[in-house]
C-alpha cells in the first residue's frame, strides 16, 4: 500500500523520526535541519538540475550539494549527436551545512564559486534562474570556457513527485525528496564562441531537490524524462533501491502537470556495459519501456572510506504508459536518463 500525504505537516517528530512516511503531489513536509538527530557531517542537502534540448541534441546538468563531510559541485555539458560529455567539478571541505541551502524547495538563493566553477540557483515567484560558469569546460569541437544563464518556468499548479521515507535499519536516517519535471527552459550558454540556446516550447528542465540523513552504503536506480507525446507534456520519475519504500514508491507520470501514481518499476540493464539497451517493466503494467543509450556520464571516487561508482546514462525512451483513467500514451524516442549509483558515504 502506498500512503498519500495531502496536508502540510512537520517532516520529523521530536525523536527525529519521520512523522508520516509516504508520497505527495506537493511538498507538504516541512523540513527543519535543527530537528535532525544526527551529527552535522551526516546531513545531506542537494539541488540537481538537468536541462535538455532533444531537437538540438545538447544538454547541461548542474549540481550543488552539501554532504556534511564535503561539498560537491559540478557542471556537465552533454552532446547527444556526438555521444560526448565533459564535466567540471570541485569539492569544499567540511561545509557542515554552511553552504546555505534553503529549508524549502520553493524559496531562496544558493551560491558557490571558486576558480573551477561558479553556480547560483535562484527561486523567485514561480521561476528558477540558474547562473553558471566554468572556464575549463569544453565541448566536442574543442571550444573551451562555459558561461550562461537558464530560466525555468514553474507553474504554481504544477504537481511533482514528493517522497519521505526512512531506512529499516535506522529510522532516524531519512530521505526527503522532490522531483519536478517539465519546466519550460529559456536562455542558454556559450562554450568558447559557440552559442547554445534553449527554446521553451520544446525544451524542459527538471529538478532533483533533496534533504536527508542517509545510512552509510546505498545503491539506487533512478530515471527521468520530460517531453511531449500525443499533443501533451509528459514527464516521469522512476526509481527504487534507496531507503525503505514500503510506504511509497517514487514512480510517477506527469501529464500536463498532473500526477499519475505508479506502483513498482524494475530496471533491466547489463551492468557490464551500460551502453547496451535497457528495459523497464512495472508491476501494474503501466510503464513498459525500452531505452537506447547515447552517453554514459560515468564517474568514480575512491577516498578511503568515501567511495562512489556512478553511471548516469542519457538516451531515448520508447514504449507505452498508462494513465490513472486507463488511457494509454505511446512514447517514441523521448530524451531522458537512467542511472545506477553505488555510494559509500
Amino acid at each position: 500500500m502506498q500512503t498519500e500525504i495531502t496536508t502540510p505537516l512537520n517532516l520529523l517528530d521530536a525523536q527525529g523520526h519521520i512523522n508520516h512516511p509516504g508520497w505527495a503531489r506537493h511538498p507538504f513536509w516541512r523540513y527543519e535541519r535543527s530537528a535532525i538527530h544526527a551529527p552535522k557531517w551526516r546531513i545531506k542537502e542537494w539541488d540537481y538540475f538537468s536541462v535538455l534540448s532533444p531537437d538540438q541534441k545538447f544538454g547541461l546538468t548542474l549540481t550543488m550539494s552539501d554532504l556534511g563531510f564535503a561539498g560537491m559541485f559540478a557542471l556537465c555539458f552533454l552532446d547527444f549527436e556526438r555521444g560526448f560529455f565533459h564535466q567540471v567539478d570541485t569539492l569544499s571541505l567540511l561545509p557542515l551545512g554552511k553552504t546555505g541551502f534553503p529549508a524549502g524547495s520553493d524559496e531562496g538563493v544558493i551560491r558557490f564559486g571558486n576558480a573551477t566553477l561558479e553556480l547560483e540557483f535562484n527561486y523567485t515567484q514561480g521561476r528558477r534562474t540558474l547562473r553558471f560558469s566554468a572556464p575549463g569546460l569544453r565541448n566536442a569541437q574543442g571550444d573551451k570556457g562555459l558561461s550562461g544563464s537558464i530560466t525555468l518556468e514553474q507553474d504554481p499548479a504544477l504537481q511533482s513527485m514528493n517522497i519521505a521515507t526512512s531506512w529499516a535499519q535506522n529510522r532516524k536516517a531519512f530521505y526527503y525528496n522532490r522531483k519536478i519535471n517539465c519546466m519550460p527552459a529559456s536562455g542558454g550558454f556559450t562554450i568558447g564562441q559557440r552559442r547554445y540556446t534553449f527554446a521553451p516550447e520544446r525544451d524542459f528542465g527538471a529538478l532533483d531537490w533533496g534533504r536527508g540523513n542517509w545510512t552509510y552504503k546505498n545503491r539506487w536506480y533512478w530515471g527521468s524524462a520530460s517531453g511531449h507525446a500525443q499533443g501533451h507534456t509528459l514527464g516521469w520519475n522512476i526509481g527504487y533501491g534507496f531507503s525503505d519504500r514500503s510506504p511509497a514508491s517514487e514512480n510517477m507520470l506527469l501529464v500536463d502537470g498532473v500526477a499519475h501514481k505508479l506502483a513498482e518499476v524494475t530496471f533491466h540493464l547489463d551492468e557490464r556495459d551500460y551502453t547496451r539497451p535497457w528495459r523497464f517493466s512495472s508491476s501494474d503494467q503501466r510503464f513498459e519501456m525500452h531505452f537506447e543509450p547515447i552517453v554514459d556520464r560515468h564517474s568514480s571516487i575512491h577516498l578511503g572510506l568515501i567511495r562512489s561508482a556512478q553511471h548516469q546514462v542519457f538516451g531515448y525512451y520508447s514504449g507505452t504508459v498508462v494513465l490513472d483513467d486507463g488511457s494509454r500514451m505511446a512514447v517514441d524516442r523521448m530524451l531522458g536518463f537512467a542511472e545506477d549509483v553505488l555510494n559509500w558515504w
